[in-house]
């Protein structure tokens, strides 16, 4: 039989903030950090408040997705406030330790600098706050699932049978701690030549729904291997940021509405805050 879910403390929400959303993944490779970056731009082109937190220390892309270098400022009482970057608040390790130095830390010092990103950045009034969290499931989303009311997750995952074995130990994290599991994202799902059209299952296709079904979870959508997309994030010009209509963007304001349907349903089902699909 399965684990029991945990008992957790209370957990607070962060004051302004409507839905909380953490993004995951079982293992790293399968494009989490693109899908939540595509994912909070789709949300801001949408017409909603959004914010970005990177939570992935070790590995903080978000600020090269996102084309951003500016450094944070600090209220008088040391209190943080989020770059504006492309319509997003973001808040990034990346930006407080720019550069090629490594973060050498242990667990009590990723709980700490995870806090403060959490409880001490000026989030503002905002619809989503998305957070990209790092691969797995070590400290950084224990710190983040014990310290405030997470709405639900989005896990991301490729077809492949290496990533779905990872992917379902994160859907068991989030279903012991109590976490609604809004569904999966099956990135790199099909490839379509470009000489003759066909598509090609690089890594294979459909088993990320299967893998949800088995769960009992949605599938929020399946996302292309394309490599407009990896351009953009290596540019810092993410194709979501070009709007719906944008080439390689279809896919993940697809994902974005979902997502937001989802929300919607839960905070119907839990009397928790909701903000209306577009």
């Amino acid at each position: 039989m399965p684990p029991a879910p945990q008992q957790m403390p209370e957990r607070q929400p962060i004051p302004g903030v409507k839905n909380l959303v953490a993004v995951a993944s079982g293992k790293g490779g399968v494009g989490k950090t693109t899908v939540a970056v595509n994912l909070a731009l789709a949300l801001a082109k949408l017409g909603h408040k959004v914010g970005l937190l990177d939570a992935d220390v070790y590995g903080p892309n978000v600020p090269i997705m996102l084309g951003a270098t500016q450094q944070p400022e600090a209220t008088s009482d040391k209190h943080i406030i989020p770059v504006q970057s492309q319509g997003l608040k973001m808040i990034s390790m990346g930006l407080l330790n720019p550069g090629d130095k490594p973060m050498i830390w242990r667990g009590p010092m990723l709980h700490s600098v995870i806090t403060q990103f959490l409880r001490s950045v000026e989030w503002g009034e905002l619809d989503y706050l998305i957070i990209d969290l790092p691969p797995g499931t070590g400290d950084v989303q224990l710190t983040l699932i014990q310290t405030v009311a997470v709405t639900g997750a989005v896990l991301v995952t490729t077809p492949s049978t290496v990533a779905l074995a990872d992917v379902r130990k994160a859907i068991e994290m989030f279903r012991q701690v109590n976490v609604e599991v809004l569904g999966v994202v099956e990135n790199m799902s099909t490839f379509a030549c470009p000489h003759c059209g066909k598509s090609l299952d690089i890594f294979g296709h459909g088993e990320g729904a299967k893998t949800a079904l088995a769960y009992g979870v949605p599938v929020l959508g399946e996302i292309e291997i394309d490599p407009r997309i990896r351009i953009g994030g290596d540019t810092g010009k993410p194709v979501a940021a070009l709007g719906e209509d944008g080439a390689g963007a279809k896919s993940l304001y697809t994902v974005a509405r979902a997502v937001v349907a989802r929300l919607a349903q839960v905070a119907g089902t839990m009397g928790g805050p909701a903000v209306q699909i577009d």
